[in-house]
């Protein structure tokens, strides 16, 4: 627990954007700022995220640094490190200040993840009570009616976010139905329990407390995660017959928000857990002196210190969460508030529970394989090349409808079941059980250049239902169009995002240099996206015209005085795709063929476009664009577009900011290029600005060999 950090390691549906995207205005500080650091020991030295969460502090990263200017030496704790900090602060008449990981941590334990806050303390340190700390001055200073609001805000946001000090463990319901006492057990030898005026004998008291105080109900013990993986001990290797008969032993890693939940009464002796259950609002009982006891909200087995009298909840909350730590906003790098902080944790949790813990793969290539991960985060990946090889009953992740056949005797077994995809092969030694299939796609904002291209997805969308381009049977996109309600705040939200994709010209690849320039004296500019003919979403999506060359027809029938660009697609035009049937013939039928305009570009200038179900429909629609539709893309079909075909599942009449909720902010999966973890539509499309505004990145000389045999496979 209380050591010196390890080396690390770096790397909402309706969460205001502005909470997600910019750091806050007014950061709170504690303790009073010092303008000079010394840092002397490896360990703190080693941590990664220190300078960014003390940027306003020099640090002066040395065994011997110069004294001169020096305001204070930093140390870790109070562990026996500390020593060289405070020997080099007596030598020199220096205060020390000490850091500690902060009470929202990370995601992943303290050996994965470098801390995203800290507490830094010129007084002692929160878990030492036989010394004054700066928590304490903290605590027991007076709050104001909006610093307890704020307060009371953190407290049902930390709740709703089901977070915790470290985050990457799944949420697991309570073995036990029906109220229980809780017990939390920490690792023996713990720095907390000492500093926290405790010994091992306080453990046992507080057993025999919880079974004694509650003679009716069950007793969960639970055990440190450190102790379960057998890094270290904890203070119950073994019960008497008679606890044995009353205690359960939880000894699992799960996430304790369920537990806490749940719990009738906590009972800690130091841990952190029992000031987590005080934001749930659950009774503690504290058997030794953490910095939540001694104020009047806990049942204290020990006196206080004469420094802590009784306060308000929201006063300790308000101390702990806001003015207390140090928090770092891990997308941006720079300081923030802790809502920032606790909304992309929660956006973390959220995401990595989506699915099983873990999940089988089929059919990857190499180069999609840390992709997949990266998606699918929270759970274990593992790639099969065959459908003989899923086990029966698995979560199973493909690509798209490309092996839907495989799976072809598999009937639909309610949600998340796959039916046979019509007229596909059954593969050889497919499963005879039904597995949990989730289709994978590129996101509508997708990257600086083409997938086809090898250039890494900013999303994916993740269908357990069928897949957005197939119009043969639902998917989850189609029923959120359907059946979701969307809220004002959501509607707000997708019309924000709506609005700056516009301006800023976002596409699905941004890809093409050259400009196009409206014809003059062109009365009506119709504009014909070509699309690759052997895509899925033609052969799920164009049940009629099928064709590039049919499609110029229809539109040149629909619009015969109209002047018809035809623009084909990038993957045609790079040499990645091959080109489709009769499309060498599109000049006959178009007024100009536009190679390489970026596609914004075109949709601004134009006054409609014509479909057969390509994504740059979507696009014109963002942009208020008449949008004509020969095939039945996702975004047909709700009274937005002229259809030339009914989808009868489809009978919502949707409002464009509806369409843009659901498609771009509650149906795909970001994921970040800065942190490789989840992030929103709003802080993707920043990235996505700033990576156009790099330009596209030289290929590799491995990407370049790929790119050559990608094109020998499509001739």
């Amino acid at each position: 627990m209380k050591s010196e950090p390890p080396e690390p390691r770096l790397s909402s549906r309706t969460i205001p954007p502005d909470l997600l995207v910019h750091p806050a205005k007014t950061l709170t500080s504690a303790p009073p700022l010092a303008r000079c650091l010394a840092v002397l020991t490896p360990g703190l030295q080693r941590v990664d995220t220190l300078s960014a969460l003390l940027g306003d502090v020099e640090l002066r990263m040395s065994r011997r640094p110069a004294v001169e200017g020096l305001d204070a030496v930093l140390a870790w704790g109070r562990k026996p490190s500390a020593r060289v900090a405070e020997a080099f602060a007596s030598r020199h008449g220096l205060p020390v200040w000490r850091a500690e990981d902060g009470f929202l941590r990370s995601v992943g334990l303290g050996n994965q993840d470098p801390p995203l806050s800290i507490v830094l303390d010129d007084l002692g340190i929160y878990y030492d009570a036989s010394s004054p700390s700066r928590i304490e001055a903290l605590i027991a200073r007076p709050h104001g009616q909006d610093e307890c609001l704020r307060a009371a805000a953190l407290r049902a946001s930390w709740c709703e976010g089901r977070l915790s000090k470290y985050n990457h463990a799944r949420e697991a319901p309570p073995p036990l139905e029906g109220p229980f006492a809780l017990v939390v057990d920490q690792t023996y030898g713990d720095a907390s329990i000492a500093y926290g005026l405790a010994d091992a004998g306080s453990f046992a008291r507080m057993l025999e407390a919880a079974l004694d105080e509650h003679p009716h109900l069950p007793v969960l013990l639970k055990v440190h995660p450190d102790v379960i993986a057998g890094r270290k001990r904890g203070h119950f290797d073994a019960l008497t017959p008679g606890q044995a008969a009353r205690v359960r032993v939880l000894a699992s890693d799960a996430h304790p928000c369920a537990l806490l939940e749940a719990a009738h009464m906590v009972y800690t002796v130091t841990s952190q857990m029992g000031f987590e259950a005080l934001l749930w609002g659950r009774p503690v009982r504290c058997f030794g002196m953490p910095f939540y006891a001694g104020w009047g909200l806990t049942g204290d087995e020990l006196p206080p210190p004469d420094r802590r009298r009784p306060v308000g909840l929201d006063d300790l909350v308000h101390a702990a969460l806001i003015e207390y730590p140090r928090y770092l906003d891990p997308e941006t790098g720079q300081r923030c508030e802790p809502e920032r902080l606790m909304a992309w944790m929660a956006l973390q949790r959220r995401m990595r529970g989506r699915f099983p813990a873990r999940v089988h793969a089929l059919a990857f290539s190499r180069w999609k394989k840390p992709i997949v991960r990266s998606f699918f985060s929270g759970s274990e990946v593992r790639f099969v090349r065959e459908a003989a090889q899923v086990p029966p009953g698995a979560t199973l992740a493909v690509w798209g409808r490309k092996e839907a056949g495989a799976f072809a005797s598999a009937a639909a077994a309610g949600p998340g079941g796959d039916t046979p995809a019509a007229g596909g092969p059954s593969a050889p030694g497919a499963s005879s059980q039904t597995v949990a299939l989730v289709r994978l796609e590129d996101g509508f904002l997708r990257s600086v250049g083409l997938g086809a291209d090898l250039v890494r997805p900013l999303s994916w969308v993740m269908d357990r239902t069928g897949m957005y381009y197939d119009a043969t049977r639902p998917s989850d996109l189609e029923t959120l169009l359907q059946t979701a309600a969307f809220d004002d705040a959501l509607l707000a939200r997708a019309r924000a995002l709506r609005e700056r994709i516009v301006a800023a010209g976002v596409t699905k690849y941004n890809v093409g240099a050259g400009g196009w320039r409206r014809p003059p004296g062109a009365r009506r500019v119709v504009l014909v996206p070509g699309q690759v003919e052997s895509d899925a979403s033609i052969a799920y999506g164009a049940p009629g015209v099928r064709t590039n060359i049919d499609l110029l027809r229809a539109a040149r029938q629909a619009a015969p005085d109209a002047y018809l660009v035809y623009k084909p697609h990038p993957d045609v035009v790079a040499g990645l795709r091959k080109q489709g049937q009769g499309e060498s013939e599109a000049m006959r039928l178009c007024d100009e063929l536009v190679v390489d305009a970026p596609m914004h570009e075109l949709l601004e200038q134009v006054d409609e476009v014509h479909v057969l179900t390509s994504l740059a429909g979507f696009e014109a629609l963002l942009r208020g664009k008449p949008v004509r539709c020969e095939g039945l893309p996702f975004y047909a079909g709700w009274g937005l577009t002229e259809d030339a075909r009914p989808c009868a599942r489809r009978t919502r009449r949707l409002h464009l900011d509806e369409l843009v909720a659901a498609t771009l902010i509650l149906y795909p999966t970001y994921v970040s290029r800065t942190t490789g973890a989840f992030t929103t539509p709003e802080r993707a499309l920043d990235e996505l600005l700033a990576w156009r505004a790099q330009g596209v990145s030289t290929a590799t000389p491995a990407r370049k060999l790929l790119r050559w045999l990608l094109r020998l496979r499509r001739r």
